[in-house]
């Protein structure tokens, strides 16, 4: 709350209207959600959601930082947003309304602090509502709502990180153990924000050292990063005490599982991956983009370099998961908390242009005032194919993982030792012992992930009781004489998006 009234209070003198946007928001949220309820399913569009869920309400019920209850695991890498929805099983309000609700709040600040950020861009455009009209794409953007209506940390991370660059582009030198703590908070919410905060505690100092005041900007750097490691030292010392790492499991398991992408070639990985933000309207705004950094090319000193961070940033981003983590799978997701920072530089420099024909070539201007409006219809066009996307997702969700869950609540003991990839929705529905063949909560897998004949030895030697996944993920597994199918899904959503029925297998050792 604190942050939508800050982005409110620096935006509105420049773009009006703007808490316009958060109405926006929540109507664009409320239009995802009931075409899932249309299409007769209320719930969240990926596995994941589900595990943060669980970890939420064994931390506010039981007490313990735990997926499997009693077995404290650093499975979580979101602690932050895990505290949050918490926070609404202790009030006693209902999950999914609660989630729901957090994702709003997150898309209205996002959008809101776009506005902040887009006002401090543009200065020097004539036109007031410049920031009334990012803040209004931002809330509208398809991916953007898909995330708040997902139950999951996306748009948190997106708002805490325009709220840090918004905050350094404004008043880089004012209070920056703020600043850290912001920046401790973002990397509480998703491992990768420790490169906006390395980035900006180097960047004061840089920028600073390029007017002269070396020593000032030396000490702003030095007292940011302080404020970061202040805030983020508990949960490091959480995970070296129950993993023995620095960072959650899932860190290290995601990375060693889809190892096999980087044989890929680099320059493959870094289009695959770079391109995911721009699928949308967004896409016709990129010469916007271009122009923008042409121009601020030409400018000098701190203000240079203090414009650039932000970009830097997003492409750090997104050429850290073309390294190490190139996945492209659930719309990018990993990648949209950059989609807001680049649409409102990109918007920055559409106007830019339009600004800078607009007396001199008339029909260059008309141009990129037709690009304007083309791209609002496309942002509209592709508000719609996400919803219906969203819609899809859920259904896939509710029709495989928590089916899945809840037959195995009514058909197996409680003390059943289940394998299974897909943890989020069995742990949340129905509760059983657990071995995690993607290494959230058993990071032993972790070196053998992917080897399904050690894995099927390790299963048979922790005397697994059944197996989950879906065939084709383990298909040397899901063959072998030893597992037997008991029971597969009929959702007819997933074969329809090309996809396979998710199966129980009952392990037979002897």
């Amino acid at each position: 709350m604190h942050l939508l009234k800050l982005a409110r209070k620096e935006a509105l003198p420049v773009a009006g209207q703007i808490p316009w946007a958060a109405v926006v928001a929540a109507a664009a949220l409320a239009l995802y959600l009931l075409c899932a309820w249309a299409g007769g399913h209320v719930g969240f569009p990926l596995d994941d959601a589900w595990i943060h869920q669980t970890y939420a309400r064994n931390l506010a019920l039981r007490g313990e930082w735990a997926f499997v209850p009693g077995q404290p695991s650093a499975g979580s890498t979101a602690p932050l947003w895990t505290l949050l929805l918490a926070a609404g099983y202790v009030l006693g309000i209902p999950y999914r309304l609660w989630a729901y609700l957090l994702g709003g709040l997150c898309l209205a600040g996002t959008a809101l602090l776009a506005g902040a950020l887009a006002a401090r861009l543009g200065e020097h455009h004539p036109w007031p509502a410049w920031g009334k009209w990012a803040a209004l794409a931002v809330a509208v953007e398809w991916h953007l709502v898909w995330a708040a209506a997902s139950g999951m940390e996306t748009l948190l991370f997106a708002m805490l990180a325009l709220a840090l660059w918004t905050r350094l582009l404004s008043e880089p030198l004012r209070r920056p153990v703020l600043t850290g703590l912001l920046g401790g908070a973002l990397v509480l919410t998703r491992p990768e924000g420790i490169l906006a905060v390395a980035l900006a505690a180097a960047g004061i100092a840089a920028a600073e050292a390029l007017d002269g005041r070396w020593r000032r900007g030396l000490g702003a750097g030095l007292t940011l990063a302080l404020g970061c490691v202040l805030l983020l030292a508990p949960y490091l010392a959480l995970n070296l005490h129950l993993s023995g790492a620095l960072w959650p499991n899932t860190f290290y398991a995601k990375q060693a599982e889809y190892a096999v992408l980087l044989s890929q070639p680099l320059l493959r990985r870094l289009a695959q991956v770079g391109l995911q933000p721009w699928v949308g309207g967004q896409v016709l705004l990129l010469p916007g983009l271009l122009w923008a950094m042409a121009q601020a090319a030409r400018r000098s000193g701190a203000v240079r370099l203090y414009w650039w961070l932000p970009l830097l940033w997003a492409a750090a981003t997104a050429g850290s998961y073309a390294l190490r983590l190139p996945v492209t799978y659930q719309h990018g997701r990993y990648l949209i908390p950059l989609i807001p920072l680049l649409l409102t530089y990109a918007l920055d420099g559409a106007l830019a242009l339009c600004r800078r024909w607009g007396t001199r070539r008339r029909a260059a201007a008309l141009l990129v005032r037709a690009v304007l409006l083309a791209a609002g219809v496309l942002f509209l066009a592709f508000l719609d194919l996400g919803a219906r996307a969203y819609a899809d997702d859920v259904a896939i969700i509710e029709g495989e993982m928590v089916a899945v869950a809840r037959w195995l609540a009514a058909n197996t003991p409680p003390d059943a030792l289940v394998a299974v990839h897909d943890i989020g929705a069995i742990g949340y529905f129905a509760p059983r012992p657990l071995l995690d063949l993607a290494g959230l909560v058993s990071p032993e897998v972790v070196p053998f992930i992917r080897d399904e004949e050690r894995l099927l030895a390790w299963l048979e030697e922790r005397e697994a009781d059944y197996l989950v996944t879906f065939p084709s993920w383990y298909p040397l597994m899901t063959r072998d004489p030893r597992v037997e199918l008991v029971y597969q899904t009929e959702t007819a959503v997933t074969r329809q998006q090309g996809g396979e029925n998710m199966a129980v297998y009952a392990l037979r050792w002897k």
